[in-house]
Parts: C-alpha cells; sequence; structure tokens
C-alpha cells in the first residue's frame, strides 16, 4: 500500500532497539511470543500490529512510543485510500456554515447510521472499516454542535429504496433520517422514482458555504474525488442543485414517503 514513512519508521526504531538490546530476531520474537518472520515483517515496514506496538513498549519499556508510531503509520494508511481532496474537504467541512447535500446512490456520510456506514465501508474498504466508520460517526458531530450549520438534504427516492446491509439496518436508516428532519437546523427532501430524468442523475455532491468565504463544492464517483474552488464550476453546481430542488416532494410529503418505505421492509 505504497511507501508509508512511519511505518517504515517504526521498522528502523525496533531494529536499533534489538540491535542496543544485543538481540537476535528469533530471541525478540520468543520473548514476544511472535515468530521471528513477524520481527522481520515490522523491521521492513512493511506491516505493524496495534498489539505488538504495545508488545514492544512493554518489553522495551518504551512508554508507549512504539503505540503512538503505530497510530500515526495507522492515520497515514488511512489516508492513502481516501478519495483524492477529501482530507481537503473534510477540513473545510468543519468550518461550514450550510451544506447543501443531494444523493444519487446512497444516504450521504454526514446521515448514515453507524451499521449503514458500516456496511458501506466494509464492502468498501473492509481493511480499515472499523477506523472509517468511528470517524464518520465523529463528523456528524458538526451537526448537531453549539451554533450548527443548516443542512438541506436531497435524495432520489432509489437511495430509500436500496437495501444496504439488511433490511433492519435498512429501517434504522430511514428512521435515523425522519429523526434529523425534525431538527430544526435540517431539511430533507426526496425525488420521487416517478421523475423521471433530472439533472441529479449525474451524480452525488454537496456543496458548502461559509460565512466569510465562497462557497466549494465536492463530488465524488467510484472511489475517486473531486474538491471544486473554481467559481464557474461551483456555480454550475448551484444551478445543478437548484433544478434538482424543482423536483422535489415538500417536506411532509418527503417524510411520509420515507415512513412508507420502512413500512415496505
Amino acid at each position: 500500500m505504497g511507501d508509508n514513512r512511519a511505518r517504515i519508521f517504526f521498522g528502523n526504531e525496533l531494529r536499533r532497539m534489538r540491535d542496543g538490546a544485543g538481540l537476535t530476531g528469533k530471541e525478540l520474537a520468543d520473548a514476544l511470543g511472535c515468530t521471528p518472520q513477524w520481527i522481520s515483517t515490522m523491521e521492513s515496514g512493511r506491516k505493524v500490529s496495534e498489539q505488538s506496538a504495545h508488545d514492544l513498549d512493554t518489553y522495551f519499556k518504551t512508554d508507549g512510543h512504539y503505540h503512538r508510531l503505530w497510530k500515526l503509520a495507522k492515520e497515514i494508511e488511512i489516508q492513502f485510500v481516501l478519495p483524492p481532496g477529501f482530507p481537503e474537504y473534510l477540513e473545510y467541512e468543519k468550518k461550514a456554515s450550510s451544506y447543501r447535500v443531494f444523493c444519487a446512490l446512497l444516504v450521504n456520510g454526514l446521515f448514515q447510521t453507524e451499521e449503514y456506514a458500516g456496511a458501506v465501508l466494509t464492502n468498501t474498504d473492509g481493511a480499515n472499516a472499523t477506523e472509517f466508520t468511528a470517524k464518520r460517526m465523529d463528523r456528524q458531530a458538526v451537526l448537531t454542535r453549539d451554533n450548527p450549520p443548516h443542512a438541506w438534504l436531497v435524495l432520489d427516492e432509489s437511495v430509500l429504496r436500496r437495501t444496504v446491509g439488511s433490511p433492519d439496518i435498512m429501517r434504522e436508516q430511514l428512521n435515523y433520517l425522519l429523526a434529523a428532519s425534525e431538527r430544526i437546523n435540517t431539511m430533507i427532501q426526496v425525488i420521487p422514482n416517478n421523475t423521471g430524468y433530472h439533472a441529479g442523475l449525474g451524480g452525488s455532491f454537496t456543496i458548502l458555504s461559509f460565512d466569510d468565504e465562497a462557497d466549494l463544492a465536492y463530488t465524488e464517483s467510484a472511489g475517486e474525488g473531486l474538491l471544486i474552488e473554481k467559481p464557474a464550476r461551483i456555480r454550475h453546481k448551484v444551478v445543478t442543485w437548484d433544478l434538482i430542488r424543482g423536483y422535489t416532494l415538500p417536506v411532509e410529503e418527503s417524510r411520509a414517503l420515507i415512513r412508507k418505505v420502512m413500512e415496505e421492509l
């Protein structure tokens, strides 16, 4: 998964500490209860584990040094698999005063339940699903913080009817959307299936607005992300948003449709 400098540094530090203690790889492996091959794997920077980091800190009495390196390596590893532009988008997301979010295929991460998010992420990146799910849940705190941003969420009806994970997970997700729609800062609307073609079928996107900065937008497709900052392209997204909103059901009718889909599961 590419050169992870923190993981390589972990390996170098391990080799330095082992050599300084006058230990062979086998002797250290015996002390830790692992194989010499695993010691070699860690020292080469190919792979490390949290448990081994704890074991090394205990054995060498390094006060959490190896565990801190493991955490840094894990953060970098996660960055490798995030869509381009997404880490930058997340920093803007924290500062935005309003979100305009359109979902063409899946519920946006800001509005996913933990189980729904876990089902999505397990299928897209099972190795990091737990970490990604936890981070996604942490992101949602922006919607319930003091002085929260305004959020407008528009979903294609197909998003509601696509069973992700299981019917139980989907029922919980739809119920969560209903609860979220009751927040004073959140408006949720649905484009019904009988609309036919509409401007949103080109893909999901989010427009962020700020109190003292220009708008920006983010879109993602097939694992490739794009942070949009050019004014002309942002204006195009705003026009697309306005066109999409023209097809939505009113808020109460949208809630009724969500309840109907829940009952049909």
